[in-house]
């Protein structure tokens, strides 16, 4: 059942599937043009045709910024100091003592 699949890897020369192993056999980056992102300027009264990626980049990306914001502004409160406050109030009611602070002087 597998034997025609080591067939095929062992027809492959070793040279061949050495290169493929490590990426041989491409420019390796695109060479500079001197123009921004790679886009060469458009002639005049000519429109800039959008990719199909940006228009979901541009909502995907601000919509999570959108969230993300609420969230952090709705978060519940943590602090431990905020925690130790409130078990000191329910506490000192909870004994009969006053809890609001009068200023000494």
């Amino acid at each position: 059942m597998s034997s025609p699949i080591i067939r095929s890897f062992t027809r492959t020369p070793f040279r061949a599937a050495a290169q493929l192993r490590r990426g041989g056999g491409h420019e390796g980056y695109n060479l500079p043009t001197g123009y921004l992102f790679g886009e060469k300027p458009l002639a005049p009264g000519a429109k800039r045709v959008k990719g199909d990626w940006e228009n979901m980049f541009l909502y995907g990306f601000g919509g999570s910024m959108i969230f993300g914001t609420a969230l952090v502004y709705y978060k519940p409160d943590t602090n431990v100091q905020t925690w130790a406050y409130k078990e000191a109030k329910a506490r000192m009611e909870a004994r009969g003592e006053p809890v609001e602070y009068k200023k000494q002087e």
